[in-house]
């Protein structure tokens, strides 16, 4: 059976998203995987709250990159959305490789193979219905930082 958090509407959603948040470092990459709708863009949104972000955060669909850099967050971290992508190597253009921000992908299997290995990889189930399934493949990287974070969860969340 896999692993997962259950969280019963996008304010705990986004709550999770706050809770991560003070376990990333510069240079991490997080991966959310999931249908459209299923709560990337909600969870990117609680990461940024609990990095400090006070403004809105757009979905960067059409923008396709979303910098927040210090003062405004404790942390540089970029939002990505690459659905528009149509070929990883587009992906070049964008810096994503160059840079030592915290990088938040949404649609991740745009860029192939090339997703960095230490890439915390975040799978969003139930667009449409009133509860989202959270599932996790956790990389060496987060090894010491992921079981501290779910500490901070409800054990009933757990399935």
């Amino acid at each position: 059976m896999t692993e997962a958090l259950t969280f019963d509407g996008p304010e705990a959603l986004a709550a999770f998203g706050e809770a991560l948040a003070r376990h990333l470092r510069p240079g991490d990459w997080l991966a959310l995987s999931g249908s459209l709708g299923a709560g990337k863009t909600t969870l990117a949104r609680g990461l940024l709250r609990g990095l400090g972000w006070l403004g809105e955060v757009p979905s960067p669909t059409f923008t396709l990159v979303q910098p927040y850099e210090p003062p405004e967050v404790t942390l540089p971290l970029w939002h990505v959305d690459l659905y528009r992508l149509e070929h990883a190597d587009e992906a070049d253009a964008l810096g994503l490789f160059e840079t030592d921000a915290a990088i938040v992908l949404e649609w991740p299997e745009r860029l192939g193979d090339r997703l960095p290995p230490e890439t915390l990889r975040l799978g969003l189930d139930g667009a449409g219905e009133p509860t989202r399934r959270l599932t996790w493949t956790v990389p060496a990287a987060w090894e010491s930082r992921w079981p501290l974070l779910l500490q901070t969860f409800p054990p009933n969340r757990r399935r």
